[in-house]
């Protein structure tokens, strides 16, 4: 069975470049286009690893993660954080429970390489 990653932001052209990047790397993609549709997928969907912005409209993506992270049924789930200002999002990611910080733009070859690297191949 395919791995799945959930993506989660709120700029469309960043959802379909690392959903790319997702299918490349041989993961099944799905998206969520704010905090509230991510939660409700990752309790439904389970899915292996997210990714996820941290300026979204309505729950940010700290508040997200520390929901998730705080989830019995959720906990496991490797996250990935998303954001242009690394400085100021880098210590309150990690308190928020992120297991990685991302700066964006990103490269799609490294993150599809870091997908690998945590994930296994599929």
């Amino acid at each position: 069975m395919l791995k799945k990653v959930l993506i989660c932001d709120d700029e469309m052209y960043i959802l379909e470049a690392v959903q790319y990047v997702v299918n490349r790397a041989g993961f099944t993609p799905l998206v969520a286009h704010d905090g509230e549709e991510a939660l409700n997928i990752a309790l439904s969907e389970e899915p292996d690893l997210i990714i996820m912005d941290i300026m979204m409209p309505g729950r940010n993506g700290f508040d997200v993660c520390k929901l998730l992270k705080n989830n019995p049924k959720t906990k496991n789930i490797y996250v990935i954080v998303l954001t242009a200002r690394y400085e100021s999002d880098s210590s309150r990611s990690i308190q928020s429970g992120a297991d990685e910080l991302i700066t964006k733009p990103f490269s799609p070859r490294k993150l599809q390489r870091r997908l690998i690297e945590v994930l296994g191949a599929n």
